[in-house]
């Protein structure tokens, strides 16, 4: 009998991504924000503004996610929800066991108000 092990390996920037994407989708959030400057790591990172860290310990994932909220939501259970969803969804979708979400609020978002038509 055959033994085919495969490994997998996913690229940081794929987690990142399916990271933002989950965020995304709950409700509350407006966007992802960038992170502010960490002197100590900028020097090493290709990134230092990006919105998502992403760090591999002993074979499990902790991810680090900065975003900004809708002036409306309840800021405690957005950051709840994002926690929960970034973890279901990439546990689901590539079998590696996330340790930890790290949620940053970042910012909140203001509606724009519509500017008054002129008249002519």
């Amino acid at each position: 009998m055959q033994n085919n092990n495969t490994q997998l390996s996913i690229n940081t920037d794929v987690l990142k991504k399916m990271a933002k994407i989950a965020a995304s989708e709950v409700e509350g959030v407006a966007g992802i924000s960038n992170r502010s400057i960490d002197l100590k790591g900028a020097i090493k990172a290709k990134n230092p503004f990006a919105g998502v860290k992403v760090e591999s310990n002993n074979g499990a994932l902790e991810i680090g996610i900065y975003i900004t909220v809708k002036k409306e939501a309840n800021v405690k259970e957005v950051a709840e929800k994002v926690q929960e969803n970034v973890k279901d969804k990439i546990q689901t979708m590539t079998g590696t066991a996330v340790t930890k979400v790290n949620v940053t609020v970042a910012d909140i978002a203001f509606e724009k108000e519509a500017e008054p038509e002129e008249e002519e």
